[in-house]
């Protein structure tokens, strides 16, 4: 991971089998314009990629958009295998179609540190992930 003064790496991804990116493409063009480095990887993917992808990028987050209702089976595995790749102080936010009951077992039960539905606002995301990168490398300094 990155140093406190580096820019925010950020890699947004769409696991699963989930044809429909615009969002992440929005999500992914706010952070960059916030001054954020953001990685994009397409969509497709499977947890490991995504994994690989990060252990690749270095990232501080890892982003992930999911509108195919798969995110109770595909978030955690996503997590689980960011933890044994010793990723566990990635943080992982998500955004999607995602009921408020599933957001909150993600969060408090899957390691996924936010989730952003429909109507959350590019600026709550960008001020989300500031915040919880600043924690993070603070906490490693």
């Amino acid at each position: 991971m990155n140093d406190a003064s580096a820019p925010i790496r950020v890699l947004v991804a769409k696991p699963g089998l989930d044809g429909h990116d615009r969002g992440a493409k929005v999500i992914a063009r706010a952070l960059r314009d916030a001054g954020m480095d953001v990685i994009y990887t397409g969509l497709g993917l499977t947890p490991h990629m995504i994994v690989e992808a990060a252990l690749q990028e270095d990232v501080d987050v890892v982003g992930l958009s999911i509108l195919s209702g798969a995110h109770m089976t595909l978030l955690p595995r996503v997590t689980q295998a960011l933890d044994a790749a010793g990723l566990a102080d990635c943080v992982v936010v998500a955004g999607g179609i995602i009921p408020v009951d599933d957001a909150e077992i993600l969060k408090t039960t899957h390691g996924v540190d936010a989730v952003f539905g429909p109507g959350t606002t590019t600026d709550e995301i960008i001020t989300f992930i500031r915040s919880a990168v600043a924690a993070v490398r603070a906490g490693r300094a």
